[in-house]
């Protein structure tokens, strides 16, 4: 069979099974069975920002981690038992966090309508709620999602890194039946939080065999995060923030890249392709435009759903 083909029907297999998954979620799921779930979520987010400023990041970074392994079904949670190593515990989520967060919303819901809402809709409602409360847009969403019963921290693997480049980054988006307009929007995301050294210290020292610094890196801004991160770095927590209004939800990302001010390869990378380059300059013009485009991929990627089967009572492990 002609490979390309093969690609082409794996690629619709893919987008076939995300529309099926959207069609079976809905805004009004809990209507009946727990119709304050979204505002016991939003309280429980609401009192964590109110005690740190980075919950927000942490909620909207975790979303995506789970969605990008085993689809929305909340196996980010899961801890460590025995011999098995749990996502949370493979190298690329070691400095997720909040998710304290989760379980104080998932005690209050089974306080209100015990084994209804699952966790990994708590997380879909709480990533929302991290934009929203951060200034950016809110949305409906669509809920229904079930827990899933395997966490394994080598498929952590799967996870686009800072350092992919375009090509990379297209087929892991690609991989899960989102676009490259997906990648674009998503990526705006870095709105929120902050990066360690060790994300992007690739581009700061020893960037090739002729530069040793990322030339397409503003160099004024370079010279500031090679003082933060030295080559020979051993403060344990030095980074940088991700955008300069790191705890508003907005398009500051986008100008902050054209400005050769970003931090990430696979940030850069946007800017390696026509198509991409282009819907950059598009968000970075209008903070609206980048909004609308924001609620309808996030909810495109929240509706990627693995083999989930239950509801569990405790976030952190199975029933």
């Amino acid at each position: 069979m002609n490979a390309n083909l093969v690609l082409n029907l794996l690629a619709l297999t893919v987008v076939l099974a995300v529309s099926f998954h959207v069609n079976a979620l809905s805004p009004h799921y809990y209507d009946q069975t727990c119709p304050q779930a979204d505002h016991i979520v939003t309280n429980a987010v609401k009192k964590a920002m109110s005690n740190d400023k980075t919950v927000p990041a942490a909620l909207l970074r975790m979303h995506f981690h789970d969605c990008f392994v085993r689809g929305c079904d909340g196996s980010v949670l899961l801890d460590s038992k025995g011999k098995n190593k749990a996502e949370k515990d493979g190298p690329p989520n070691i400095s997720l966090h909040a998710f304290y967060v989760i379980d104080n919303a998932k005690k209050a819901l089974e306080e209100q309508c015990p084994g209804i809402v699952s966790c990994a809709d708590i997380v879909s409602l709480a990533a929302r709620d991290a934009v929203a409360l951060s200034g950016g847009p809110t949305w409906a969403v669509p809920k229904g999602r079930k827990d899933g019963r395997i966490s394994k921290a080598i498929e952590t693997r799967q996870l686009p890194a800072p350092t992919f480049n375009i090509s990379q980054l297209r087929q892991s988006f690609g991989q899960r039946g989102l676009s490259m307009h997906d990648l674009v929007v998503l990526s705006g995301g870095h709105t929120l939080g902050f990066a360690h050294c060790s994300s992007f210290q690739n581009r700061l020292h020893n960037f090739n065999t002729q530069k040793q610094v990322d030339p397409t890196l503003n160099p004024s801004f370079a010279a500031s995060l090679r003082g933060v991160c030295p080559a020979h770095n051993k403060v344990k927590n030095a980074g940088a923030v991700l955008d300069g209004s790191t705890t508003s939800f907005d398009n500051v990302y986008y100008k902050m890249l054209m400005q050769g001010k970003s931090l990430f390869s696979s940030d850069q990378a946007l800017l390696t392709s026509p198509s991409t380059m282009n819907l950059v300059a598009k968000y970075a013009n209008s903070n609206e435009e980048y909004e609308r485009a924001f609620v309808k991929s996030m909810i495109k990627m929240s509706s990627i759903l693995g083999n989930g089967n239950e509801v569990r009572l405790n976030c952190r492990k199975v029933r």
